[in-house]
């Protein structure tokens, strides 16, 4: 499909959900030995949302409510990225619901409002043939 007849753009990668054992413990490994800083706490989530950069890296507990979803912790079969997010524009969701299902993609649920490396903006899941999640996100 021709780049002008889709909806959006993609901007460049906005965060990684990563699945962690320890929230803490990855939590100051980000931080003391990367140089990443905590921009925000879920802990009703079991979520840290860390600077990397113009990105974000959002640390998920295995034990926590959005990480249950996802399983076991990784290991030889279990997986520990939970979804990769792109940043697009422009956001318009029944433009890119439209497009999604012209290749037969499926959204997961109407677009939110969640966090990310700019801030609260819209965003859409949806499944890769490989059953990967992704999200395209929108503008703050």
């Amino acid at each position: 499909m021709a780049a002008a007849s889709r909806p959006f753009a993609v901007q460049r990668l906005d965060h990684v959900v990563l699945r962690v054992r320890d929230l803490d413990r990855a939590e100051a490994f980000y931080r003391d030995v990367l140089g990443c800083a905590v921009e925000r706490r879920r802990d009703d989530l079991g979520l840290r949302h860390l600077r990397a950069g113009a990105s974000m890296i959002d640390l998920v507990s295995v034990d926590g409510k959005l990480g249950r979803r996802g399983g076991a912790a990784a290991g030889d079969e279990a997986r520990n990225v939970d979804h990769v997010c792109l940043r697009i524009e422009p956001f318009d969701e029944a433009a890119i619901v439209a497009h999604l299902a012209a290749h037969g993609v499926a959204a997961q649920g109407p677009a939110s409002i969640n966090f990310g490396a700019e801030g609260d903006g819209p965003s859409l899941y949806f499944h890769d043939p490989d059953g990967n999640t992704l999200e395209l996100k929108g503008p703050a």
